[in-house]
Parts: C-alpha cells; structure tokens; sequence
C-alpha cells in the first residue's frame, strides 16, 4: 500500500468509529430523555441517527477493504446488498435534513399553528414518503444489475458494468441525483433562508427596545452598556451561523461526491482514483457531523448527557460504599478475635 492509501484507509477508519461513537450517543439520550421522545423533530433526528449508524458499519468497513486490498472485499450478493443499502441510507439522510428543515420552518414561520400543523402522525407520513422515496432507486438499480464495486470509489455503490446500458445509465444517475441531492438541497436552502429572514426581524425588534432602553437609562454603567451591545452582535450572528452550518455541512460533504459522480459519466474526463476515494470519505463525514449539528451540541442533548453522566457516577459511588462497607463487616471478625 502506498502513503495515500495508507492515510485514506486511516481516514475511513476514524471516520468509522466517530460515526458510531456519536450516533450511539444520539441514540442513548433519545431512550434516557422523555422530553426529546416527546418531540415531533426527535423522530427525524432518530431516523437520521439509524441511518448513519447503519452506514457505519455497512458500507464504511468494505470501504475500508476495498481499499486494503485493491478489489471487492466480498461476494457479489454481499456486495449488491451493501451498495443498495448504501444508495437507499445517503437518500433516505439526505431527506431526513430536508424533513428537519421543513419543521424547523413550520416552527419559525407559523410558531402559533405549528402544533397543528406538524404533529407526530405528520411526521410518521413524512418518514414513510422518505423511506419510499428512498427505496425506489436502489430498486430500480438492482433490478438492472447496477449495483456492483467501484474500484473509483473501493466501495460497493451504484455501477453500471455493461457499455450498451450506458445512456439509461446516465440518465438514472442525473435523475436519482436530482432527486435526492438537489431536491434536499433547495428544500434546505428555501426554508433555512425563511427561518434566516423571520430570526433578522426578530433582532431587530429587539434591538430597538435594547436601544430604547440604553437611551433611557443615561446612568448606566459604560459596561453595562457595551455588554448589551455584545449581546446584540451574538444574537445577529447566532442565527446565521446556525443555518450556514445546516447548509454548509451538506454541501461540502455531499457536493463533491454527486459531482464526481456525474462527472464521471464523461468519457473525455479522467478522474484521479485517490479523489474518488477522498469524495466518498467526504460523504462519509455526513455521518460524523449529523449527531453535532442536529443534537449534541444542543441544550437538551447536553444536559440529558450531564443527567446521564451524574446518575452513572452517583450508582458507582454508591456501589463502591457498598463495597467498603461489606469488607469493613468482614474485617470486625478478625479484629475482635
């Protein structure tokens, strides 16, 4: 193996075990907190969490052997049901941020009816249109025998062996793209953009007031006074950062790899075999960020993990007293004799 394919397999490995380490995470604050369970968002973010948790230790670890050894790591029935299961997964997490978009802007937009408008039997419907939706390529695709290993990408994914298939080819590929990657991006964009909009307006109201105020109270103290305009500044910034985030996360790890893909359909375009690689893992990275940007960076995820922590903590101590106790009964035997 060479340096390149040493650090890629190194990446994919890290990649791997972050994926699961955090999704698990996810997973466990959603069985621990009631309150998480109690929300419409919580089953997106659940359906999210499988979705990259089954991709880590799918897809991932024959990656990581494609790359090891050069050629597919297993049989082709292994093969066939890992890389339709890797096309039906990257769909089904591309929709899900869509779905978490689209409550996000119910939320925002129409906060009054939005527990009308966005209750659990809602969400169940969006859920099943994503896994129906999801389902239909890889399909269609194992159906006409285009799923197989890639060696551009070392991993078992959508692939067209046969020359006389070629322009169906193509032209499933635009579609499924346009579908699942485009779609999920302009529904990202619309609503997160709306969200943006509505966040700006609130900001400005309440700087007028915080204006108004400082106005008022001339005896203020100077930091006082230049606390409250920091405050103004985060509270402008917060939102637009939160959104880049959200859009920024999907572009940059999914782009590169659905260009690729498309690019690659042109036989005058070579594509280096190190960058097919590096765009997979980029994909890959969807399912390591996903857990911090939809939750654990959240309020609710880290005091559900802090409750988690201490009721842990508290249980040991209490057994280690129990244990000190028991040897400190045995021991007043031996002492009395």
């Amino acid at each position: 193996m060479s340096i390149w394919e040493l650090l890629l397999a190194f990446v994919v490995v890290v990649l791997m075990l972050v994926a699961l380490l955090a999704n698990v995470l996810v997973l466990m604050c959603f069985l621990y907190s009631a309150d998480i369970r109690k929300q419409v968002p919580g089953l997106f973010i659940l359906n999210l969490t499988f979705c990259n948790l089954l991709m880590a230790v799918s897809s991932m670890p024959l990656t990581l052997a494609g790359i090891i050894y050069k050629s597919q790591p297993a049989g082709d029935q292994v093969c066939h049901a890992v890389g339709f299961l890797e096309t039906f997964l990257t769909t089904n997490s591309m929709l899900s941020m869509a779905a978490l978009s689209i409550d996000r802007w119910i939320a925002v937009v129409f906060p009054l009816s939005y527990h009308s408008k966005m209750r659990f039997r809602d969400a169940a419907l969006i859920l099943s249109y994503t896994w129906l939706h999801s389902a239909s390529f890889p399909i269609v695709a194992a159906s006409l025998s285009w799923v197989g290993f890639h060696h551009l990408y070392a991993s078992c994914t959508l692939y067209n062996k046969r020359p006389e298939d070629r322009t169906q080819f193509v032209i499933f590929t635009g579609v499924f793209h346009a579908l699942s990657f485009l779609l999920s991006l302009v529904v990202l964009c619309f609503t997160y953009l709306k969200v943006l909009k509505v966040a700006r307006f609130h900001c400005k109201r309440i700087d007028v007031i915080t204006m108004q105020t400082l106005v008022l109270l001339v005896d203020i103290h100077p930091s006082v006074r230049e606390r409250c305009l920091e405050e103004q500044r985060r509270r402008r910034q917060r939102a637009t950062k939160k959104i880049s985030t959200f859009i920024g996360t999907f572009i940059l790890c999914f782009a590169p790899y659905v260009i690729t893909r498309l690019v690659e359909l042109s036989s005058v375009v070579h594509i280096n075999a190190h960058w097919g690689i590096i765009s997979k893992c980029l994909a890959y990275s969807k399912a390591v960020s996903d857990p911090f940007v939809y939750s654990l960076l959240r309020h609710q995820y880290k005091k559900t993990w802090k409750d988690i922590i201490n009721k842990v903590l508290k249980r040991s101590s209490i057994n280690s007293s129990a244990l000190a106790g028991e040897a400190h009964g045995r021991n007043l035997p031996q002492l009395n004799e």
